[in-house]
């Protein structure tokens, strides 16, 4: 069941809508679910390294930060802007400082995302490939 009114606007045409049953409870950030149409783009997982190779910083709120403008970096490059983004997967190596940073977490969100409410799930990972790197993000998009 879709919410009504609750259609993600890219320009004139509605392409993707949010799916929030009735039955579960309300999310502020994200979407239970997500449809839409158009070509679909699968961005790896980015961690909080810059463009030279470098980590940003040894905080997860920097590295989440970096993380998310690599994605989207990904998605203006394969043709999408950020409400294109119709799922995300965040793997954390330490839950409980993620959480501690959620005020920061939020912002950061907010900054980039604004009131877009794709899927999301946030997952804590024995570890990550890159040793330096507390967060990874993967995404899909619709562009």
């Amino acid at each position: 069941m879709t919410s009504p009114g609750r259609g993600l606007r890219l320009g004139r045409v509605t392409r993707l809508s949010a799916v929030d049953p009735e039955s579960l409870p309300r999310t502020h950030r994200h979407a239970h679910g997500v449809k839409g149409w158009g070509d679909l783009l699968e961005v790896s997982a980015q961690t909080g390294r810059n463009r030279e190779g470098r980590m940003v910083s040894a905080e997860i709120v920097g590295q989440y930060a970096q993380a998310l403008d690599n994605v989207l970096d990904v998605v203006w490059a394969g043709g999408g802007k950020p409400e294109s983004v119709i799922r995300l997967t965040v793997y954390v190596a330490d839950a409980r400082q993620y959480r501690l940073g959620e005020k920061d977490v939020a912002a950061t969100w907010k900054h980039r995302f604004g009131h877009h409410r794709p899927a999301l799930t946030v997952l804590e990972v024995a570890g990550l490939l890159d040793d330096d790197a507390l967060v990874a993000i993967e995404a899909v998009a619709l562009v």
